[in-house]
């Protein structure tokens, strides 16, 4: 019921917000038309003013060149009229519907790979044996699934697969999580309490190493790319953490166990023994080390299964085949979700509703005298939770604006790491099971997000203030 809430408050404010945008004299008279069916890097005419209404920084720039670029609008003159235009940051909803279905597409063959070999783990005993080994910890967190049930298992690939930032194995790991979870589940259409507390932890987005970030960093020429690497791993464990401790308050489980806290700071362990090794090496180091450890991680599972699946005398292909078509399956299953999910979040996008968001809480903290350097970064922090590669994109185009180097550069590339994108996760996750009744899964994720985004902030400041 709280998914359906906000999905429908989400497409009623940003139409309220982009009427808003078109009423007024000299408004944005294409707003509409680049909702529906306006396409990302389209330019876009968004105002027509007279020389008397342009800024007066346009009208100097214009006397000496055609075109003019201020507050990220671009100008030009059209007769004695002003054209203010920008470029277009999401696709219309026409677009993002087929966005939605070119991205189920390209999940098919991905889920139909790792399914399948997850299929002939099950049943060559692999997944039990996984499960054997994190039962002490994931037993005191999910208490109410059985000792050496293969979700533990499926949960434990999913989590490895998110250390490793292996997205692509990350999803079918954690939908084959879901489908398990739903067997144990008695009422179908209500998530359960191990399903919370997967799809928080999931949502925390908990990361050893942000190669996409780096590489980001690098190709935009950053002094040192991997300098917001320390930041990004604290950030994240912190959310994911607080997830933990979020979803155990609700659920009334005892979080200071002696088993749950010797697996917590033995974790924390291996992420500051990592730390000290990585920080020596340069960008080029850090991710060569992580091609090394994530794709040779990869290719050991496969032999590992395969070779199970050999000395149990299983029929190995069989197996592969039965689990790649439910792969297929669920691929498709979920496209609806998506469609939904995507169109709601493209309207709040092409409306400007981030923007007046964004421009509000900057007048905000400069009324209060405080510093806003912050508030340059926050639009990542902001789309994230909605759109994965929107707010990639927003994390690129905040360091284009402002510098890889400046204060916002690295607060919006340390706030990309903080965590994962929860609308995304709930709608695909619970989707994929048929769930509709989500219950307190959106606040505990935004709650996770938010101590994931104040840590960042912190952190930002404490690593470079020196930053402009």
């Amino acid at each position: 019921m709280a998914l359906s809430r906000i999905w429908s408050a989400f497409i009623l404010i940003a139409i309220t917000v982009a009427l808003f945008r078109y009423l007024p004299t000299g408004g944005e008279k294409q707003m509409f038309s680049s909702m529906v069916i306006g396409k990302s890097g389209d330019t876009v005419v968004a105002k027509t003013m007279t020389a008397a209404e342009a800024p007066q920084a346009v009208l100097q720039g214009l006397d000496t060149a055609a075109r003019v670029t201020v507050d990220k609008s671009t100008y030009k003159k059209a007769g004695s009229s002003v054209l203010a235009m920008r470029v277009q940051n999401a696709n219309g909803v026409i677009e993002t519907c087929k966005d939605a279905v070119t991205i189920c597409i390209g999940l098919i063959g991905i889920m139909a790979l790792f399914m399948g070999f997850m299929s002939i783990a099950e049943k060559a005993g692999g997944v039990n044996l996984l499960s054997r080994i994190i039962g002490p910890f994931f037993t005191r967190i999910f208490p109410e699934i059985p000792k050496g049930h293969p979700a533990f298992g499926h949960m434990m690939m999913n989590f490895s697969a998110n250390l490793l930032n292996l997205d692509n194995a990350a999803t079918p790991f954690g939908l084959k999580a879901m489908e398990s979870l739903q067997e144990l589940n008695p009422n179908k259409s209500t998530a359960s309490n191990a399903q919370l507390m997967f799809l928080c932890l999931h949502a925390s987005g908990l990361t050893l190493i942000p190669v996409t970030i780096i590489a980001a960093r690098a190709s935009l020429k950053a002094a040192n790319p991997t300098d917001i690497f320390v930041p990004c791993m604290v950030a994240t464990f912190a959310a994911t953490m607080a997830a933990m401790f979020i979803v155990s308050f609700k659920q009334k489980i005892n979080v200071f166990q002696p088993v749950i806290l010797a697996w917590v700071l033995g974790i924390s362990a291996i992420i500051a023994a990592l730390v000290l090794y990585l920080v020596r090496l340069d960008a080029d180091g850090v991710q060569s080390f992580s091609g090394v450890l994530s794709n040779g991680l990869i290719l050991f599972i496969f032999l590992a299964i395969v070779l199970g699946a050999l000395y149990k005398k299983i029929n190995v292909f069989d197996a592969f085949i039965e689990g790649a078509k439910g792969g297929f399956e669920t691929a498709v299953r979920i496209i609806p979700y998506l469609v939904g999910m995507l169109v709601a979040i493209s309207l709040l996008r092409t409306s400007g509703t981030f923007d007046v968001l964004i421009n509000g809480m900057k007048q905000l903290f400069m009324w209060m005298g405080a510093d806003t350097r912050f508030v340059d970064g926050l639009p990542t922090a902001l789309i994230k939770p909605l759109s994965g590669s929107g707010a990639r994109g927003m994390m690129i185009d905040t360091m284009k604006t402002f510098g890889p180097d400046s204060f916002a550069g690295r607060l919006s590339s340390v706030l990309q790491g903080s965590s994962d994108t929860t609308f995304y996760v709930i709608a695909v996750y619970f989707g994929a099971v048929g769930i509709k009744n989500t219950r307190y899964a959106v606040g505990a994720m935004l709650l996770a997000d938010l101590v994931g985004i104040i840590t960042s902030i912190l952190l930002a400041y404490l690593f470079f203030r020196s930053s402009l």
